[in-house]
């Protein structure tokens, strides 16, 4: 199962296990993060879009909080001695995907799932 989740403007293709970099949260190390803005889930090959994939949350582990690498932001106009040298580090948080949970038919898939379990079991025996 996967998810296309959307925080700090940016959009994230997440599944369990997962490891992903967003911009900064306020929330501790260690602490849980639930992400309620699901844009797109998929789950056994279906796809939910719009208000389906709204049931669904993805809930993380803050693993920890950092600078990123730093960039270089030149400013140069030729000619005229305008030379402009500036550094910058963004802040990121690394989260940890926990689990993927709810969606709109996420008892009857389970249920589905069950029932596919017995049938073959019953045609093995």
């Amino acid at each position: 199962m996967y998810a296309v989740i959307e925080t700090g403007g940016k959009q994230y293709r997440v599944e369990k296990g997962s490891v992903i970099r967003v911009e900064k949260l306020d929330v501790p190390e260690g602490e849980k993060v639930v992400f309620d803005r699901v844009l797109l889930a998929s789950n056994e090959g279906r796809v939910y879009a719009g208000p389906e994939a709204g049931k669904v949350k993805v809930e993380g582990t803050v693993a920890r909080q950092g600078k990123a690498r730093k960039i270089i932001v030149f400013k140069y106009k030729p000619k005229k001695g305008y030379r402009r040298k500036q550094g910058h580090r963004q802040l990121f948080t690394e989260i940890r995907v926990d689990k993927i949970t709810g969606g709109p038919r996420a008892r009857q898939a389970k249920k589905e799932r069950k029932e596919r379990k017995e049938e073959e079991e019953a045609q093995a025996s």
